[in-house]
């Protein structure tokens, strides 16, 4: 019997997706005119309507409508036939400030968390970028396609798209590729055998061979046979509803918590980036080849509740040694997360599609622990 495991990704123009980069733009605006902007901002689209909201106290000056066009324009979109008109869309803007119950104990001497709950991080040695193969793969395929369909390479795509990737872990030394999925939306006249033919030529082959693995997986191309429809116009969009795609790809376990739109105050996205820095950089060491860590905190208080690290049984040091390696390397304070990975930087757009992890520039992502670290070895 196989041991199959799936991950998904979408693309920059899925609705929801669409609504993840308005709402990140707008908290880089704030942060680049002021760094203790305190923003919570929710964006919802539908078919030419957009809504954005939320909680935002800063001193920055924000034309939220401005941004939303900016990034309707920068994804692809040009009229409502192909899902949304940057120009004539209604959008209404439903903007207040941040809960003065909450900001008493963020604002404190000492920076309390923004909110309540439990957070994950995750690594493992199976690509370069210590992600699981299905997330990052599915990542790479949409993003791929969504260069060629900017470059012009790509004839007939239009912006919203999805990927599936199934992984073949029965012999687990020699994981294969399965079956890929991918429906991209496509032009009303289109010739389907030349633009299936493009996907696994120029797409899905490329990306597998990336990673070394197979090309003879079962391909599965828009199933439904046509997906002209797509973006707002098909498909109701809204902040925060991609957590796993935006994560690791079911590879781990999620606390709950969207990330885009929310300042670092709010754990639910510093303190799952701490997590990923910290059990990436032990997975580097080579302390275990499996991490994932698991966080809690309460409103208001600096310090967790709670820490957890689970290896799978692939540890090569003791439970004990871990732990004190973490607590000796990382501090998951709120104001210390914050400090470590210079999260008051406007540098949230670039996350909101295309995952949250995996891309080196992000300082959740540096590997400047290994060499502390295996000195526990």
């Amino acid at each position: 019997m196989k041991k199959l495991f799936t991950s998904e990704s979408v693309s920059e123009g899925h609705p929801d997706k669409i609504c993840d980069q308005i709402s990140d733009a707008i908290l880089d605006e704030c942060l680049k005119q002021d760094s203790n902007s305190k923003v919570a901002c929710e964006t919802f689209v539908t078919e030419n309507y957009l809504l954005i909201g939320g909680e935002i106290t800063t001193k920055a000056v924000v034309d939220y409508a401005g941004i939303a066009k900016w990034v309707l324009k920068r994804v692809g979109y040009k009229d409502a036939a192909t899902g949304i008109d940057p120009e004539k869309c209604e959008i209404v803007i439903k903007i207040n400030t941040q809960s003065p119950d909450i900001a008493m104990g963020v604002e404190k001497k000492e920076m309390g968390a923004g909110d309540q709950g439990i957070m994950f991080g995750y690594a493992n040695s199976e690509t370069q970028t210590y992600m699981p193969y299905s997330i990052q793969i599915a990542h790479d395929l949409v993003h791929i396609a969504s260069k060629l369909r900017k470059n012009g390479a790509f004839k007939w795509a239009q912006p919203d798209m999805k990927s599936q990737v199934t992984i073949d872990y029965t012999n687990e030394k020699n994981p294969r590729i399965d079956t890929i999925l991918m429906s991209i939306q496509h032009d009303e006249n289109y010739n389907q055998e030349l633009f299936e033919k493009f996907i696994k030529s120029n797409i899905m082959d490329v990306i597998a061979k990336r990673y070394g693995l197979n090309t003879d997986f079962k391909v599965l191309i828009n199933p439904t046979g046509r997906f002209v429809i797509g973006g707002p116009k098909g498909d109701t969009g809204l902040t925060g509803r991609k957590i796993i795609v935006d994560t690791y790809g079911g590879y781990s376990r999620h606390g709950g918590g969207a990330f885009s739109g929310k300042d670092p105050s709010k754990v639910d996205r510093s303190a799952a980036y701490m997590c990923r820095y910290a059990a990436k950089n032990i997975v580097a060491a080579k302390l275990a080849d499996k991490v994932e860590i698991q966080v809690s905190y309460a409103i208001g208080k600096p310090d967790p509740i709670s820490i957890l690290i689970e290896t799978f049984g692939t540890n090569k040091v003791s439970m004990d040694i871990l732990y004190k390696a973490l607590n000796e390397n990382f501090d998951f304070k709120v104001s210390s997360i914050i400090k470590t990975l210079n999260l008051q930087s406007p540098v949230y757009f670039r996350t909101s599609k295309y995952g949250h992890f995996g891309k080196k520039e992000f300082s959740w992502e540096k590997l400047d622990k290994i060499r502390v670290l295996e000195e526990y070895l």
